[in-house]
């Protein structure tokens, strides 16, 4: 159960980073001005070392729960693990690029694109921080004491 609340707790903190980050911080890096490349350097260290730990945190935990899913069950355990892999695929593969696009300054194209395709981490990560809430309730209430 440990290794499960501590898969819960980093999606949660992840969930909820994510959504400050697709509604208020990537919006305002229009606003910066001509200061944006080093901005965007700072942006891009100072940010690994907040989801850095957390995003690893969960990838340790969703495959050891993938392995020993108690108290998932196996195929959701594995449907957690292949979704997290496609926030880090979308990482990788898609805003990664456009951070580094931006790296030479602000430009309207690359952030766009960032908005846009973040939309579909902040989408996998709200999708699997419900599903395991709905574990935790789910365990919560069969853990309840059944009153006459």
């Amino acid at each position: 159960m440990t290794l499960f609340v501590l898969h819960l707790a980093a999606t949660q903190w992840m969930t909820g980073l994510i959504w400050f980050v697709q509604i208020v911080h990537y919006p305002l890096f229009e606003k910066v001005g001509g200061d944006f490349p080093a901005y965007q350097t700072a942006h891009m260290r100072l940010t690994t070392w907040v989801v850095g730990p957390w995003m690893l945190l969960e990838a340790a935990t969703a495959v050891a729960l993938a392995v020993r899913p108690e108290p998932l069950s196996r195929p959701l355990a594995w449907c957690n693990l292949a979704l997290l892999a496609a926030i880090w695929l979308s990482t990788a593969l898609l805003q990664v690029p456009q951070h580094e696009r931006l790296l030479c300054g602000f430009q309207q194209r690359p952030h766009a694109a960032l908005v846009r395709t973040n939309w579909l981490r902040t989408g996998l990560w709200s999708l699997r921080a419900a599903g395991l809430l709905a574990v935790l309730l789910g365990l919560l209430s069969s853990a309840a004491p059944k009153g006459g």
